[in-house]
């Protein structure tokens, strides 16, 4: 529950124009210090929980697993986690071009459903909670790489949960 808490404070933040990217490049001391905020953090972590539900535990894990054996006693990049991730995936899911859209692109994705009969249509656009006229740009160009699990009724005990990458403005 106060996970939850800070996970929605931090949406509540990252939901402004004047939000920030988790990862970005530095110039100087003071960047580097405005990048360590709880923003940062929480949205890190929510971040890596959803690619591990994504993933699923066992794949999530094993990646870590290889970025933990890989870099140790050395130093690494964000790049290097998501390759670990795809090391693990084989090639059947490029982690670190889905990650890069989450961690370079400041603020999050809101996702509309539409269901006609049995066609359901998604559409994503960046979410903003308030437009601040004085930090205000333009954002039509985020696109973000959004792993969308769901259950039909079609459901048995053994494969309940389909996965779906909407990679695009719109799917079906």
């Amino acid at each position: 529950e106060d996970f939850l808490t800070l996970i929605f404070k931090a949406m509540m933040k990252d939901a402004l124009n004047s939000s920030h990217p988790v990862s970005s490049s530095v110039q100087s001391s003071e960047q580097i210090e405005e990048m360590f905020d709880a923003l940062s953090y929480i949205k890190g972590a929510s971040l890596l929980l959803m690619l591990k539900h994504y993933l699923t535990k066992d794949v999530f894990q094993a990646g870590i697993e290889v970025y933990l054996h890989n870099h140790s006693y050395g130093t690494a990049q964000s790049d290097d986690l998501w390759d670990s991730m795809n090391e693990i995936t084989n090639g059947t899911l490029d982690v670190k071009k889905m990650m890069k859209t989450w961690i370079v692109h400041k603020g999050f994705p809101l996702v509309t459903v539409v269901r006609k009969g049995k066609i359901i249509s998604v559409q994503q656009e960046k979410f903003l909670y308030c437009a601040e006229p004085e930090n205000w740009t333009s954002d039509a160009s985020y696109l973000w790489h959004i792993p969308l699990t769901y259950i039909t009724n079609r459901c048995n005990f053994t494969h309940c949960t389909n996965a779906y990458l909407l990679d695009q403005k719109s799917g079906m």
